[in-house]
């Protein structure tokens, strides 16, 4: 049910933009894993202290005293969330709303493909990037922890933080593919695509900061990412599930969507 031509020719049109992302990350985790110290401990948790709201806002409240509790917090309550958020978004609009809004969709449905098996295959294209992305920065981490602390990181949650991370990636760029298939134009495709996820980091922020803002929990995808109760055992598992079954569900929304609108051509 995919078309191959257009998945190799989205990969050679496209790799460089995953490249890009790979590269940032990969600057910016070698980095954080490098900064797990006793001495470093002290001096964020000082600044915690000094700045609490920033700090919580951001996922970053703690160090915590083992090397996979401070990867949780200072690795992915910010950088894994949002760098994997900025390529679903610039794919998803790229790989559909785009081709409708200039025109270049009536090529694609020119050849013997059909609307549903063009689609689909820009769906599973952007779900291959975002598993490419998650599997390397996860293998990426257990090298550089292993090289620089052995025995410091605890691989299986570590790695069960990374399928939670990739389930809710998953989550996030369903709606964004979701967005794409309902546009005629790019405009709506990112007021959709990118607002709704901006919408919930910026709700989740505020849930960080505790209080009464805590509430605002139910009203963001981001509550179902818990990488810190992951670190230390305590996590539910069927979260992980829902963001994944929730970011099936607006593929497949998508693609049926999209295969049965009118479209400006």
């Amino acid at each position: 049910m995919i078309s191959n031509t257009l998945l190799k020719k989205e990969f050679k049109s496209n790799y460089k933009i995953l490249l890009i992302f790979i590269a940032v990350l990969t600057m910016y985790e070698v980095i954080i894993v490098s900064m797990f110290n006793p001495e470093l401990g002290e001096t964020l948790d000082a600044f915690a202290k000094a700045m609490p709201e920033i700090m919580s806002a951001f996922g970053m409240a703690n160090t915590g005293s083992t090397l996979t509790e401070f990867l949780s917090n200072y690795l992915y309550g910010f950088l894994l969330l949002v760098f994997p958020m900025i390529l679903e978004i610039i794919l998803a609009n790229k790989l559909v709303a785009k081709y409708v809004d200039t025109g270049s969709m009536a090529y694609l449905l020119s050849t013997p493909n059909s609307r549903k098996k063009i689609v689909i295959t820009q769906g599973l294209f952007v779900i291959i990037n975002i598993v490419i992305l998650i599997l390397y920065v996860t293998i990426l981490g257990i090298i550089c922890s292993e090289v620089m602390f052995p025995g410091d990181l605890d691989i299986e949650r570590f790695i069960l933080i990374n399928m939670s991370v990739l389930s809710i990636h998953i989550a996030i760029s369903g709606i964004c593919f979701f967005a794409s298939c309902i546009s005629n134009d790019m405009k709506l495709a990112y007021s959709i695509g990118a607002g709704v996820p901006i919408a919930f980091y910026i709700i989740q922020m505020l849930v960080n900061m505790g209080g009464k803002l805590e509430k605002l929990k139910y009203f963001t995808l981001f509550t179902l990412f818990e990488p810190n109760n992951i670190a230390t055992g305590n996590y539910h598992i069927e979260f992980l599930i829902a963001a994944f079954i929730i970011g099936i569900v607006f593929y497949i929304l998508g693609i049926l969507l999209f295969s049965k609108r009118d479209l400006p051509l």
